[in-house]
């Protein structure tokens, strides 16, 4: 069997979610799971994020594979619902929504007895400055203060556009408009830190905190690693060595001949390629681990297959390789791809195996 594997490590997540409590221990942490966990798998993370106080989704699909799982935490639906169908959904199943539009505010009163005898929470969205979704000043007052007078118990919201850039001016900009919504519609529970602006600005953490990329163990700063962040990779992605090669000088690899040897050296073939979802265009150098060391990558990604470079290296058909995690850190690998971690972990395959360690 092709040995491509994806291994999750409950106790990594488990230590992650600990340190956002470390950062916000006043806040209940909403862990965002949109996207398949980051790529790494819903149903392979939750166990690992059971002690979160709920959980955040980007859709209705996303919402209901975790009742179907088994796990009763309040969710919510951060670009709310998109049918008034849906909304009658959600309200069954005990799944909070964001409003961002009109629309969305009418199909909520439409449904307000049992979502207000329900006591879920309405997450209503700021439009501060990021420009896709929301409400902006003043309207969004006027949406709040009507929707607490007929009952509901709101969440102000608001997403930063440039949080892990301390010094950008938007900044400082979103935070004094949270700050005067926040004010207007006193009282009202608030949320407006993701993971970069966790590790930024505390006195901003209010009632709930979104902690995302952290959890998985990246990092949400192009300039800290996750180790002078204190947190643990939770994916370690790994492939075999399938065939050794010995080329000369003057010798290339891969397709395009993208690599033409200087001096005598000994390639090994890896099972793992863009079909994969490694990725396949390198504008730096990239490298892998292989017992700990790393290693450079040779030639172009394939498909199903990379080539390494293992002159001098103990190597040998069935040696595992490391594409990421704890030696190669996927924000490494994305750097070289001229990318980030996030997009990366989001566009894996299904073809790699999965295992919870």
């Amino acid at each position: 069997m092709r040995q491509a594997t994806v291994y999750i490590d409950h106790q990594a997540l488990q230590y992650n979610l600990n340190r956002v409590k470390q950062l916000a221990p006043q806040a209940k942490i909403v862990s965002m799971v949109k996207a398949n966990a980051y790529g790494h798998g819903v149903a392979d993370c939750l166990g690992g994020l059971s002690a979160t106080d709920a959980f955040g989704v980007a859709c209705l699909e996303e919402a209901l594979e975790i009742r179907e799982l088994g796990y009763h935490q309040p969710i919510t639906l951060i670009e709310g619902v998109f049918s008034e169908d849906e909304m009658q959904v959600a309200v069954d199943q005990n799944i909070e929504v964001v409003v961002h539009h009109q629309q969305q505010v009418d199909w909520l009163r439409t449904h307000k007895n049992a979502y207000v005898g329900k006591n879920l929470k309405v997450w209503v969205k700021l439009n501060s400055g990021m420009n896709r979704l929301g409400f902006k000043v003043p309207e969004i007052i006027e949406v709040i203060n009507s929707l607490k007078a007929e009952g509901f118990t709101c969440v102000l919201a608001m997403h930063f556009a440039n949080a892990d850039a301390e010094q950008h001016p938007l900044n400082e900009q979103q935070k004094q408009q949270f700050l005067q919504v926040k004010e207007a519609c006193a009282p009202v529970l608030a949320s407006c830190c993701n993971s970069a602006a966790l590790f930024k600005w505390p006195e901003l953490n209010f009632d709930f905190v979104r902690p995302g990329i952290m959890l998985y163990g990246a990092s949400p700063f192009a300039d800290k690693s996750v180790k002078e962040l204190d947190l643990k990779p939770v994916m370690t992605f790994e492939a075999e060595i399938i065939a050794l090669n010995t080329i000369q000088a003057g010798e290339s690899v891969g397709y395009g001949s993208h690599f033409v040897a200087d001096q005598a050296m000994q390639l090994a073939i890896v099972s793992i390629g863009y079909g994969d979802g490694y990725p396949r265009a390198f504008p730096k150098q990239n490298y892998v681990a292989m017992d700990g060391q790393l290693t450079r990558v040779i030639g172009r990604v394939a498909m199903d297959m990379i080539a390494i470079d293992v002159s001098g290296l103990n190597a040998s058909l069935g040696t595992k390789v490391e594409l990421w995690g704890n030696t190669r850190l996927v924000d490494d690998v994305a750097e070289a791809n001229g990318t980030i971690g996030y997009e990366l972990l989001c566009r894996l395959s299904n073809r790699p195996q999965r295992k919870q360690i």
